[in-house]
């Protein structure tokens, strides 16, 4: 097939490149001038200079593509200004969606996040996994970001209602090889293996592996129901944190963080940090969004993607090992580390 990419130079987007490009695909990937290209090494694929903000020239670039893959976002906990934000995100799917539709896209895979997914239930002290049907409002969005996203995610309900052909993924909480940034998710590995996590927030996520996420967008594109929303998770990942770093001990052979920090502590101190960052302009290092998001066990159902995709199921502990040697052999750790 032919391809276009949005958002090529990201964790996920990099490693759909590469799907697309192992599996014999031909790919255009929409970049910016500025655009760190470290994940795509490796990869064949066609540049294309641009901005999903920019609408002009969209539809033209994708010109003869069969599918279109959207996954560029601006993804910030914290900013000065959130309509920049609001602009790439909603704004920005609308221009890609509808380009990709007048340029004749028989299948448009849009990237959106379980953050737009209903809460799971944890009212009894069990945590419920939710998934693509629990009932989910915008009242929930509880931070620009999230509601961004739910913005974009209703822009491509619309479009698809409307007969574009577009398909609605929604990744969990992926680690794996190329997250060059890091991402926030990243950054708990990063920050693991350089000793510099001293304490814990007591949380949850869907932990996957970025190669079954990437995957999983190609199978999106394959099967995918229109209109339709698929969690791109593990059913083995429902892991709180404490369990995650234990896993990531017995992987590196560093000691996990005993001290979990209680969390209306955390929540004093953001809010302490955010007031400091609004003087200093530079994003404070625990953003309220973040640790208000904290509080909730981020656990989901991957079962409707498992079933109608295929999606693959790497185990989590695989996921958190290939992430663990991709950041060691790429110069993350600045210290010595025990044999594993």
């Amino acid at each position: 097939m032919n391809c276009f990419v949005t958002g090529a130079s990201g964790f996920i987007g990099a490693n759909v490149v590469h799907a697309l490009a192992a599996g014999g695909h031909r790919v255009k990937a929409l970049l910016r001038a500025e655009s760190d290209l470290r994940g795509l090494e490796g990869a064949e694929f066609e540049r294309v200079a641009g901005d999903v903000t920019a609408r002009a020239g969209l539809a033209k670039a994708m010109r003869g593509c069969d599918w279109c893959f959207h996954l560029a976002a601006s993804y910030h906990l914290w900013l000065e200004d959130y309509a920049p934000m609001y602009q790439a995100n909603v704004e920005g799917t609308r221009n890609v969606l509808e380009a990709a539709t007048q340029a004749g896209c028989s299948r448009i895979v849009y990237t959106s996040t379980v953050g737009c997914i209903g809460l799971p239930d944890s009212s009894r002290g069990l945590v419920t996994p939710t998934d693509e049907g629990t009932p989910v409002s915008e009242a929930q969005m509880s931070n620009p970001y999230k509601l961004s996203k739910w913005k974009a995610e209703v822009v491509a309900r619309e479009l698809a209602a409307q007969g574009s052909p577009v398909i609605i993924v929604n990744p969990s909480a992926p680690v794996g090889p190329r997250d060059v940034k890091p991402t926030p998710t990243g950054k708990v590995i990063v920050d693991f293996l350089n000793r510099a996590m001293p304490a814990y927030l007591d949380t949850g996520l869907n932990w996957v592996h970025v190669r079954d996420v990437a995957a999983g967008h190609l199978l999106a594109a394959e099967k995918g129901r229109i209109g339709e929303r698929y969690i791109l998770g593990n059913s083995e990942g429902n892991w709180t944190m404490k369990q995650a770093l234990e896993v990531l001990a017995e992987i590196s052979g560093l000691p996990a963080p005993r001290l979990r920090v209680p969390h209306l502590v955390a929540l004093t101190a953001a809010y302490f940090d955010e007031a400091r960052s609004r003087f200093t302009r530079k994003p404070p290092r625990a953003p309220l969004a973040g640790v208000r998001m904290a509080r909730y066990r981020m656990f989901f159902s991957t079962a409707k993607a498992i079933r109608e995709l295929g999606l693959p199921q790497t185990p989590p502990r695989q996921a958190l090992a290939d992430a663990v040697a991709w950041f060691r052999s790429h110069g993350y750790v600045r210290l010595s580390q025990p044999n594993a």
